[in-house]
């Protein structure tokens, strides 16, 4: 076999692992996806009147819907952190390092499961979304694949940088810890308020972040509005993010256990 057939063959075994693992504990995996799914519930039914400015319950869904989606990622791939960490520190890892399978394999293994159950989060969140009001009557097709596009991108990158995190955490609660900031990030964006609305010292802290950029333009294409530069700046954030995550990991996985 070629080098790239027994690469795709491990890969494809290890993400037969990871997605089974996540198919036998999937207690992780649901209480990360309950974080979003209570926020979307509580700023539509408690504070939606009093958030929409007159507008609406309506308006107001349809404004933080796109912020919870991508919230949704930074939720589930929490557990990408707590997996990695757990492979590295229960000697799973020192067994496949003596195994003759191809090394980054268990890598791709772990951020291909992860990038499946983060699309499938975001398809139960979205479901809710719908169910509870959200219409995205105005897209086009093609901005329906470009917002498909943008949340498999993004999955990507938050998934690489939470395999870094994971790796450097002595044990899965470090783990969970280290990555926190990706679900506390979208609290600090525009997900939930317009940025112009917050305090002025703050707006940079809410603008110049990954979540913003993503927020707005998966917002212009769900619902057929003007993106503007926040997609150049999206693209730039999301391979940004992928790249450092990648050389991160790779460094980390690669280096000689201590």
């Amino acid at each position: 076999m070629s080098s790239l057939s027994l690469a795709v063959r491990d890969s494809s075994t290890m993400l037969r692992r990871n997605l089974l693992h996540a198919r036998r504990y999937p207690s992780l995996t649901l209480n990360l996806l309950l974080t979003p799914v209570m926020l979307l519930l509580l700023f539509v039914y408690i504070f939606g009147d009093a958030m929409s400015g007159g507008a609406g319950r309506s308006a107001y869904i349809a404004y933080i819907v796109p912020g919870i989606l991508l919230m949704t990622i930074g939720s589930t791939v929490v557990g990408t952190a707590v997996s990695v960490s757990n492979d590295m520190t229960e000697g799973i890892i020192a067994r496949f390092r003596t195994m003759a399978i191809h090394r980054p394999s268990v890598l791709v293994g772990h951020v291909v499961g992860s990038v499946l159950q983060s699309i499938m989060s975001v398809v139960l969140v979205g479901a809710v979304a719908v169910a509870i009001g959200f219409r995205s009557t105005n897209a086009t097709a093609l901005e329906w694949l470009a917002a498909f596009g943008l949340l498999v991108l993004f999955a990507l990158a938050l998934t690489w940088i939470a395999v870094g995190m994971g790796l450097i955490s002595p044990n899965a609660e470090a783990a969970s810890n280290n990555a926190m900031p990706l679900i506390l990030l979208p609290l600090l964006s525009s997900a939930f308020v317009p940025i112009n609305a917050m305090p002025g010292w703050f707006q940079p802290i809410a603008e110049y972040q990954p979540f913003t950029p993503a927020i707005e333009t998966l917002r212009g294409l769900l619902l057929g509005t003007e993106i503007g530069h926040n997609g150049w700046l999206a693209i730039v954030w999301c391979l940004g993010l992928a790249v450092l995550g990648y050389f991160w990991s790779a460094s980390k996985f690669n280096s000689d256990p201590k």
